[in-house]
């Protein structure tokens, strides 16, 4: 596990200076409308620390996993990035997906597109991944604008067997990453 930074962020391990912005992000109604089955999770500082532990195991076992956005100027936690399996979605598996969640006080300063363009340059050139994908709602137009500046492309809809939610697969290849673009390159 190694610390990544933007010009903005630091993208670090969890760790226990993230409880109380994980949980309390986690019991935001508007950061879970998408999330799951939409329900908020229950305000509890000890599910949050068996989640930062996980975190830190799946960094220690694949070499890749969530780290938590921290904003360098205020040096306070933001949410989290991740590149992991997404297990919940079996049919698109094998996969590893680019996902991120935001305290919403950092809604709309373009760190979810900071942290997540660092993450899937790691993902290429450090993990060695050939295709990252990332899963939202279909109604999450805040992460599609994500996804479309990554230059994530739209491949399908499909609902998640646990709560039949629809959701949209986009995708990116290591090739496609690579290609010259028109618009600069994110951190």
């Amino acid at each position: 596990m190694i610390p990544m930074t933007t010009d903005r962020l630091l993208l670090r391990p969890p760790d226990d200076d993230d409880l109380a912005p994980f949980t309390a992000m986690n019991a935001d109604p508007e950061v879970m409308r998408y999330i799951g089955d939409g329900s908020v999770l229950p305000p509890d500082p000890d599910r949050t620390a068996a989640w930062i532990a996980r975190a830190r195991r799946e960094w220690q076992e694949s070499g890749h996993g969530p780290l938590s956005v921290v904003v360098r100027e205020t040096g306070l936690t933001a949410g989290w990035v991740t590149l992991t399996v997404p297990a919940f979605l079996p049919e698109i598996l094998p996969a590893v997906e680019i996902g991120w969640r935001l305290g919403r006080a950092y809604w709309g300063n373009g760190y979810a597109t900071e942290a997540a363009g660092r993450l899937l340059r790691f993902g290429f050139a450090e993990c060695g991944l050939d295709r990252i994908v990332s899963i939202r709602h279909v109604d999450n137009q805040r992460s599609r604008r994500v996804m479309d500046k990554l230059g994530l492309r739209f491949a399908f809809e499909t609902v998640v067997p646990a709560h039949g939610r629809p959701v949209a697969v986009h995708e990116i290849t290591r090739a496609a990453h690579e290609e010259p673009s028109p618009h600069p390159r994110l951190p």
